[in-house]
């Protein structure tokens, strides 16, 4: 299987940290990787005055930019099955990503966060809520800023069981494939057993992971998720966080602009993003 990854970048360097980490991650896979930059003259104000003898060295300078960053990227590796492909448009980052995606039959969306000064938690910067918003297509991996690469050994998929899994679950399995993973389901409850209906899912998705190492991990729920599940990421030396954006479901709570405004969310590892299935 030939894995096609969309790498957006603005040329910073939490956008560079992740593109190492994608290639990284399939270090050992066959893969395109595809760079994109969504180009806009930042003097919107004035840009209907402005000559195309004007706003053309603006361009060319972003273009140069990304060939760069594909140079820099088939630096990075010794794979001859990785291919590299750069996609210029002008426009936003969300139009941009969503047009490769269609196009290009993106498997995965690979971006960087912005990090938040003298702290080791991030804010999902407003592209970045877009895009999740947005995506309902495509899985998107979010890579923390200055993350130092290790292998997603440990993949940590927080359920609360009430929903029935389908395809979304085949992302998660494609990951642990990469580099033989281990599952750890983790469910925060408040109750203290299961309704029926949780019960099926969970028997669901023991058949659906069974050929994988994997193990069930159950917490109650004494505050806030996101804590918890950060404290788990901790205590068990856990690699990757991967969630199914339902509606309603913690992802949508998490990316809400009140939200992060507040509390932020205190991502240690890459957070993979799964769109849900309608």
């Amino acid at each position: 299987m030939k894995h096609h990854i969309l790498i957006p970048t603005d040329f910073s360097d939490n956008a560079w940290t992740a593109a190492k980490y994608a290639l990284q991650l399939y270090a050992n896979e066959a893969c395109t990787f595809y760079f994109s930059h969504a180009w806009t003259f930042i003097n919107s104000g004035v840009r209907t005055q402005l000559s195309e003898s004007y706003i053309k060295p603006f361009r060319d300078e972003a273009k140069a930019n990304l060939a760069e960053v594909v140079q820099a990227a088939k630096a990075e590796t010794s794979n001859d099955a990785h291919e590299f492909e750069s996609i210029f448009s002008i426009g936003s980052v969300e139009d941009a990503i969503e047009f490769a995606v269609k196009e290009k039959g993106i498997t995965m969306v690979v971006m960087g966060t912005k990090g938040a000064s003298g702290a080791q938690e991030f804010l999902f910067g407003s592209n970045t809520v877009s895009v999740v918003n947005k995506m309902r297509s495509c899985p998107v991996l979010l890579v923390p800023d200055n993350f130092s690469y290790r292998k997603p050994l440990k993949i940590v998929f927080p359920s609360d069981f009430n929903r029935f899994f389908g395809d979304e679950l085949q992302v998660i399995r494609a990951m642990a494939d990469l580099h033989n993973s281990h599952i750890d389901v983790l469910h925060i409850h408040k109750e203290e057993s299961l309704n029926a209906k949780q019960k099926e899912n969970v028997a669901m998705l023991k058949t659906y992971f069974e050929a994988y190492k994997h193990q069930f991990n159950w917490l109650s729920d004494s505050g806030k998720k996101e804590q918890a599940i950060t404290t788990f990421i901790k205590e068990e030396n856990a690699d990757m966080l991967t969630m199914i954006n339902y509606e309603h479901s913690f992802v949508e709570n998490l990316i809400k602009e009140p939200v992060i405004k507040k509390m932020g969310y205190h991502s240690l590892v890459p957070f993979l993003v799964i769109p849900r299935v309608d």
